[in-house]
């Protein structure tokens, strides 16, 4: 996990209208909660919390600006505009070190299945449950030398040490099956009728310089 330091501002204007002066101002609005504290809203550095963000499960450590303690957290929901991709606004939650929580980790596909197979990637994530500061970026699943009809469940991933499964063992994370055929007969009719076409095309320009 990639630990990442951002400055917190308090927050005290609420509302669409402040949401977007907070937001041409270069910071996100965001609120951090967690261990049975009250909400506390505060804003935080754009570009390096969109940066930060890149890395899944990255762990942040706040800083504010009057002096007070450090906390560190995750990321618990990220809210974008769906056309210009900018973050709106940003959950955070207080975790502490040795805290066990669980995420949701990106699957990553590595290796080569047997020729003739396609590999299809059931689930894009796994949900895991790790040390809330040890957490993992993405977790690799290979195929190497998979043949068709074999598959990937989630309790046959290999997981680091001190992470464990939290979602079903059973889930299909990955599916390897035979590759499909071309349909030859289609793709000869198809040069048929373009060649029927062209044909046509040449008969049609001869008779026109003819005339």
């Amino acid at each position: 996990m990639a630990d990442f330091k951002l400055i917190a501002e308090p927050r005290n204007e609420f509302g669409k209208g402040a949401a977007r002066r907070t937001r041409r101002a270069g910071r996100i609005p965001a609120v951090v909660y967690g261990h049975g504290g009250d909400p506390v809203h505060i804003s935080v550095e754009g570009h390096a919390t969109m940066m930060a963000l890149k890395h899944a499960n990255a762990l942040f450590e706040i800083e504010s600006t009057d002096g007070a303690k450090n906390i560190l957290a995750i990321a618990r929901d990220v809210q974008t505009d769906p056309v210009t991709r900018e973050i709106e606004h940003l959950d955070l939650i207080i975790v502490k070190r040795g805290e066990k929580v669980e995420v949701d980790v990106p699957v990553h596909i590595i290796g080569e299945s047997t020729p003739g197979t396609m590999v299809q990637q059931e689930e894009s994530t796994i949900l895991i449950k790790a040390d809330a500061t040890k957490l993992p970026e993405y977790i690799e699943v290979t195929v190497d030398g998979r043949a068709a009809g074999e598959h990937v469940l989630a309790g046959e991933v290999k997981l680091d040490s001190g992470v464990e499964l939290a979602a079903d063992p059973e889930l299909l994370v990955v599916n390897v099956s035979e590759e499909a055929e071309m349909d030859t007969e289609s793709d000869a009719e198809e040069d048929v009728e373009e060649s029927t076409d062209e044909a046509a095309e040449e008969k049609s320009e001869e008779k026109s310089e003819d005339e």
